[in-house]
């Protein structure tokens, strides 16, 4: 007969204090969700939120009985000071109000259990991921609305992205302008002739286009290869797990506002079609679906001639003209690039357009000026010299 060997002491002892921190951590997300449903108005929200606490009161239960089967008595914690102040302002003002913070700290305990075997076998971890996701997207509804579900969102029909496409174009164009316009002008300060300021502005045109153009590749292949890897997870979640995904649809539609009954129908319905299901899904829990992944070539090139439209308009007196004809037709160009500029950011500030112009040239100006007066000062110096 094989005799069982106990853990050792310091195992044991390690042991108890995870079980004592996941315990405290536990009755600290209980409590913080049962505030919040006391705060909160809306009968679906709070129904909601007190799901979620009755979800944490299991996880309570399970480090209770780990520390009773490791020999040591369940410590009686209290609730956190920082889930008690949270709690007092979702009272006061409201549980939109704590709701970025809410997610900030759901987000930051998703991986929490993830090294933790027990945990891992009870599917604590799916159970964080799944409440950080909820946060998640009330977090980025910023408002809590009963008008029911966006079918067409669902369905992918009339994406958005058109202000936020305006906004990086005229970003880069005022990039390329800005930076081009206070080269040419402290390099035309120094007064190295023609030829020295159209080479030096046309090199920074070409290192500012190409250093952008890599820029927004790397950041929209990384972005892709995320998505792409989060969609493998996703997928295989939803074959394996059916059940629990269209619980998870369940709770954020509940999130949205919906009833009980019409966000478990709605997240059914979806869950019927695998393909829907996991587009749907990428959209409520990772914010994008897979035909909105950008192409990071087309999204390098675009930035390489929007950056290098706006630089191109400094630089191109000089290839015709020199000293001060050249100089007064590049501020000109430039003025008018940035006049331009800010008349087209009104589009989606809603400002005035002879304000927004005349903040766009102000702040042009002021920049081709100070690096104008500064290659002025170093190249007196430098003739001096």
């Amino acid at each position: 007969m094989t005799e069982t060997k106990s853990p050792p002491p310091t195992s044991r002892a390690a042991d108890i204090k995870r079980f004592r921190s996941n315990l405290k951590d536990e009755i600290d997300g209980a409590a913080l969700y049962r505030l919040l449903a006391d705060a909160e108005s809306e009968p679906h929200l709070k129904q909601l939120f007190e799901e979620l606490a009755v979800s944490e009161d299991r996880h309570i239960a399970l480090w209770e009985a780990k520390i009773r089967e490791a020999g040591a008595p369940v410590p009686r914690f209290r609730t956190s000071l920082r889930v008690r102040v949270l709690g007092f302002i979702a009272r006061r003002f409201g549980t939109r109000t704590v709701t970025p913070i809410v997610s900030r700290m759901e987000l930051a305990a998703v991986t929490m259990y993830d090294g933790q075997p027990d945990a891992v076998a009870h599917r604590l971890p799916e159970d964080e991921r799944s409440h950080a996701r909820i946060f998640r997207q009330m977090s980025r509804d910023g408002r809590y609305t009963t008008d029911g579900v966006d079918i067409a969102r669902i369905e992918g029909r009339h994406r958005g992205g058109t202000g936020n496409a305006l906004r990086a174009a005229v970003l880069g164009v005022n990039d390329g302008l800005i930076s081009s316009v206070s080269l040419v002008m402290g390099v035309a300060g120094a007064n190295p002739g023609r030829s020295v300021v159209f080479l030096t502005g046309f090199a920074g045109l070409l290192a500012g286009s190409f250093s952008m153009a890599l820029g927004e590749w790397l950041s929209v292949r990384s972005s892709a290869e995320s998505f792409e890897r989060q969609l493998r997870v996703e997928r295989e979640e939803l074959e394996a797990m059916p059940e629990e995904e269209e619980a998870e649809l369940t709770l954020i539609y509940q999130a949205k506002g919906l009833s009980e009954p019409e966000a478990r129908a709605a997240a059914r319905r979806i869950v019927q079609n695998p393909e829907t299901a996991l587009d749907t899904l990428a959209r409520e829990e990772l914010g994008m679906s897979a035909g909105e992944v950008g192409n990071p070539w087309v999204a390098g090139g675009t930035s390489f001639f929007l950056f290098a439209l706006g630089a191109i308009l400094p630089v191109a007196p000089w290839l015709f003209a020199g000293g001060t004809v050249a100089l007064v037709a590049s501020a000109i160009a430039a003025g008018f690039g940035l006049v331009l500029a800010g008349a087209v950011t009104t589009l989606f500030t809603g400002r005035n357009v002879v304000f927004s112009s005349a903040r766009m040239l102000f702040f042009g100006i002021a920049a081709a000026a100070v690096t104008f007066f500064i290659g002025k000062l170093i190249g007196v110096q430098a003739a001096a010299g």
